[in-house]
């Protein structure tokens, strides 16, 4: 496999032919070492080319042994193109056989800048300039931006002076319609005692200067040296709206995979990844903290990613009471009320997510405030192909005390864009295998609620849509019928989830255009969670990686 564009080769000296013991033939270059990942290091050729389409640089596999950043090398290697899984964009590497040091001196070399002039906004004029620059020197400019919070692994995503596109009041970036998998400068630092946590709206002080790497289906710089920033402050929002009797509130919230056990790493499918303890990093208390602080004890709250009582597991076990349980008495604890709580459980890993995890919808919900009707909890689409391996929307029906009124609730996680393809890759760059699924998973949601509306019962949907408010499958749910209460927000608002520095919508909430016309519905979302960083290389983290929506619904007034 070869890359889209093909890359200059650094300076390869003359002589006698050289054989491989990896298979075909091998080639002697010289280069200067310019930064270190874990895996080995990156070298560049000093003298450059004048073709900027293809790089000057290549990456050196050596994960034991890491030339000094500054020598001028000469190698003697083979150069692949390894690619991590099958449709993958393929990077270069070397795989050396022989290594000396070259005597003579080499200036320093320049970085590429990553100013908002020098980065194409449409796709495939950035992809093939990253292209080029794949393993080369390149830098973000001190000025920028940080569009993501820190991360447990690293990542930083920065936004230069001067780009063009709509700025959240944190100083996020919001996505952008027409270019939904916009790119942003980012890079990785691998010392994690050295790597700051950092909020959206953070300000870098001095450049940041490294390689261009490609890893998960993306280009990022990595730096081994300590950064200078300005950290940014974010507030947690509360809710603005009043309690009243009349009103009906409902809460959106990821539980981000939850559960109460600390997993046995004999009975998880990755030790690494799957062996967590909610409790003692604190997350059931901040999700208890979010409903009662927050949100101001709503009366229903929409949970998505409640995993079973032994988490990740791989048991039998699909009951998830404990993980409520241990939710309730947080909340109690922080002075809330006593909710209730419902759900469906899936069939033993039937419904996708975390591998034992048995992830699904569930409400909490307050029975002085609202009566859950027994036999209208349902979940949609048990049968139908389009959630076959999905999380099934749960749809109840509950009376609203004060005025007798009903009100159908939908709660749902519709299927992932994690298989979405990159910007980068060399077939079908940004298509998205699951969008259909999406769109039919909507229209059979949509179906599932006709009887409301043709009984003028009020209806609200809520959850992780995994989609945008302007995609295909928020369109196929709303019809004409209904409206997405997240396009009556300011745009500068319109966001719950960071992925990459693209602040985006994957929660909505969405009701009959009726009621929305009436002025019977309020909505707003939580910002704070979604733009604070967490420390490097930690094992805890936040409550979870979305915002809390919250809406509030005069029932029965249209």
């Amino acid at each position: 496999m070869s890359h889209p564009i093909p890359l200059r080769p650094i300076h390869v000296v003359q002589g006698p032919e050289l054989h491989s013991p990896f298979g075909g033939s091998a080639v002697r270059v010289r280069g200067v070492v310019t930064g270190h990942s874990r895996k080995g290091y990156f070298i560049q050729d000093p003298k450059g080319s004048p073709d900027p389409f293809s790089s000057d640089a290549i990456f050196v596999y050596s994960p034991r042994r890491k030339a000094k950043v500054g020598l001028h090398l000469e190698m003697v290697g083979q150069v692949i193109d390894f690619v991590r899984s099958e449709g993958g964009r393929p990077t270069t590497q070397l795989k050396v056989l022989e290594v000396r040091i070259v005597d003579d001196k080499v200036p320093p070399i320049q970085p590429f800048w990553m100013t908002a002039e020098n980065l194409p906004n449409d796709p495939a004029d950035l992809a093939r300039v990253l292209n080029g620059l794949e393993g080369m020197l390149v830098g973000i400019p001190a000025g920028s931006t940080f569009a993501a919070p820190s991360n447990p692994f690293g990542d930083y995503v920065c936004v230069p002076p001067g780009l063009e596109a709509i700025r959240s009041v944190h100083g996020g970036v919001i996505v952008d319609p027409s270019n939904p998998s916009r790119w942003l400068p980012s890079f990785r630092m691998t010392d994690y005692d050295i790597a700051p946590q950092l909020n959206v709206g953070a300000t870098l002080l001095e450049p940041v200067i490294g390689p261009l790497n490609y890893r998960a289906s993306a280009f990022q710089i990595v730096t081994n040296d300590g950064i200078r920033v300005e950290n940014a402050a974010v507030d947690h929002d509360r809710t603005s709206f009043s309690a009243a009797a009349e009103f009906t509130t409902i809460l959106t919230l990821n539980g981000f995979n939850l559960d109460v056990q600390v997993e046995d790493p004999d009975l998880v499918v990755d030790p690494e990844r799957d062996v967590d303890d909610d409790k003692l990093y604190g997350r059931f208390e901040m999700l208890a903290r979010a409903i009662v602080h927050q949100a101001g004890s709503p009366d229903i709250v929409a949970l998505q990613e409640i995993q079973d009582n032994d988490g990740a597991e791989r048991t039998d076990v699909v009951d998830a009471s404990t993980t409520y349980e241990q939710l309730i008495r947080d909340i109690q604890w922080l002075g809330g009320p006593d909710y209730a709580w419902a759900d469906i459980p899936p069939a033993n890993n039937a419904d996708g997510g975390q591998p034992g995890g048995n992830i699904r919808n569930a409400f909490l919900y307050l029975p002085s405030r609202v009566e859950l009707l027994d036999s209208s909890l349902q979940r949609i689409g048990v049968e139908e192909p389009a959630f076959e391996g999905s999380r099934k929307p749960l749809l109840a029906r509950f009376r609203v005390r004060s005025s007798g009124e009903h009100l159908v609730v939908v709660n749902v996680h519709l299927a992932s864009k994690r298989n979405q393809a990159s910007i980068f890759a060399p077939d079908q760059p940004g298509f998205d295998p699951k969008e259909g699924v999406r769109v039919h998973q909507a229209e059979l949601i949509r179906e599932a609620l006709a009887p409301a509306r043709e009984d003028g019962t009020d209806y609200y949907i809520t959850g992780d849509f995994n989609d945008f408010e302007f995609s295909p499958t928020l369109r196929a749910l709303c019809g004409e019928e209904s409206v997405n209460m997240v396009e009556t927000l300011p745009p500068t608002e319109r966001f719950d989830y960071n992925h990459r520095g693209q602040l985006q919508v994957l929660m909505h909430g969405v009701v009959s255009r009726s009621a929305h016309e009436a002025g019977a519905v309020k909505y707003e979302i939580l910002h704070g969670n979604e733009l604070t960083g967490v420390k490097p290389g930690s094992l805890s983290g936040k409550a979870t990686d979305h915002a809390y929506v919250l809406a509030q619904l005069l029932v029965g007034l249209h």
